[in-house]
């Protein structure tokens, strides 16, 4: 049964949906500063599972295949989104690297046994519009500044995050407990980036101690093992779509709590977002068995 996983896969979409807001309130730290902290907390949760059964270390074992695509995606999105933002301005990156819900929606017509109905890309469709609505918002004249290389980053973003998502699918017998090693990995990689580019800033505040803690438990840390056990056990079509409510639930948030206002054009984007995920699991809601194949390890 595919429905509880695609819950599961669902809740990281969630957590990814405070991820503006919890940055937003942690101050001035330098991205991979940041990152290696976040990555850090992040493997601290599935390493204190594992150590509850020791058994469960022999996850680990795995050909190096596997921690390639963990490296890959982990690391290298991050990386790439980072590199968009220092050389395109945020807004404009930001709407090519979220392409990849899309990218996941279309690509998993690849997978053994998935079926692409034309519900799927129209609710892919639907969502993307609205993701765009969001993002471009405030925008000042659409693609304004920036280099081909940030633009470029940010495309690479999308194929990294999709390719990374799609690809664990395929490795569906690898235990979730793996990501704690490759959010170990990514901490190094990220700690290494941030002592040869960056000048070292600490969080001033209590509050902003919390917000670098709470990416680290969430939106960086248990919502990759969430996405992990989603892509592999659930619906992937449906969370490809789902994704295109983490910007909507993001700018909500920021609404909330007083970083932004409401308008027109997020009631616009809300029913696009939300019709197009409706949309893409009516089979999922219809009680309908998904097509589903064999996974490879």
């Amino acid at each position: 049964m595919q429905n509880l996983p695609t819950l599961v896969g669902f809740s990281a979409i969630l957590m990814w949906s405070a991820l503006a807001l919890l940055t937003a309130a942690s101050g001035t730290m330098p991205p991979f500063q940041l990152s290696a902290i976040c990555f850090l907390v992040g493997s601290m949760i599935g390493l204190g599972a594992m150590l509850r059964d020791p058994r469960r270390f022999s996850a680990f074992r795995q050909p190096a295949k596997v921690w390639a695509l963990g490296l890959f995606g982990l690391f290298g999105y991050h990386f790439l989104y980072f590199t968009a933002l220092r050389n395109a301005p945020a807004v404009e990156a930001g709407l090519i690297a979220y392409l990849w819900p899309l990218l996941i929606v279309v690509g998993s017509a690849l997978l053994p046994g998935e079926r692409l109905g034309w519900h799927h890309v129209v609710g892919a469709l639907m969502g993307l519009a609205g993701t765009a609505l969001i993002l471009i918002r405030g925008a000042e004249g659409g693609f304004g500044g920036g280099s081909l290389i940030g633009y470029g980053a940010a495309g690479l973003c999308a194929l990294t995050w999709s390719g990374y998502s799609l690809m664990s699918r395929r490795f569906g017998a690898t235990p979730t407990d793996v990501i704690a090693g490759f959010c170990v990995i990514s901490a190094v990689l990220s700690l290494v980036c941030h002592l040869i580019l960056e000048t070292t800033v600490w969080p001033e505040t209590m509050s902003q101690w919390l917000a670098v803690i709470g990416l680290g438990l969430g939106p960086v840390g248990l919502a990759f093992y969430a996405w992990d056990y989603g892509v592999k056990k659930g619906d992937i079509q449906v969370l490809g779509v789902a994704s295109y409510t983490a910007p909507l639930l993001s700018t909500l948030i920021l609404v909330l709590f007083g970083h932004g206002k409401a308008s027109i054009g997020i009631a616009v984007a809300c029913l696009l977002i939300t019709g197009g995920a409706f949309l893409a699991a009516k089979d999922l809601l219809r009680g309908r068995k998904p097509m589903k194949g064999k996974l490879s390890a």
